[in-house]
């Protein structure tokens, strides 16, 4: 008799970008309480034309932070600030009010860097570093 191993191969969904936010934070909570953050992020990549000059090309990527990093996004981030985003992809569908299907792909956020800090009233930078492991993370699968 033949054994046969089957290795069955992993999948792999990590995203890791850094970029600068295209706009505010918007907080919000999800009908069931669910605190979340959310905010497009800015990309830059260089294209060469037929004619060999560089365009440069920016992609907009929504990003998704639930539960205390959420809450620490719309503290200290703001439009045009840089930050270091590690997380996963995720698509959905969702129906709008005409009954019209929309997908989406997402940024879940894990962890953040902020690379560059907003500016206080008096001009000065705030530096308030929080600590945040994978325990502090809630991932929540959650309509809107």
């Amino acid at each position: 008799m033949i054994n046969y191993l089957i290795f069955f191969m992993r999948s792999l969904n990590r995203v890791m970008m850094i970029g600068h936010l295209a706009a505010d934070i918007d907080y919000r909570q999800t009908k069931n309480g669910h605190s979340f953050a959310s905010f497009p992020l800015a990309t830059n990549r260089i294209i060469y034309e037929k004619d060999k000059t560089k365009k440069e090309i920016v992609d907009y990527h929504k990003v998704i932070a639930w539960g205390k990093l959420g809450e620490i996004c719309e503290k200290y981030l703001g439009k045009g600030i840089a930050v270091y985003i590690e997380g996963f992809l995720v698509n959905r569908s969702f129906k709008d009010k005409n009954d019209e299907k929309h997908f989406r792909t997402e940024i879940i956020a894990k962890e953040l860097n902020i690379l560059t800090w907003k500016k206080n009233a008096k001009g000065r930078e705030e530096i308030g570093l929080e600590s945040i492991d994978d325990k502090d993370v809630e991932i929540v699968e959650d309509d809107e």
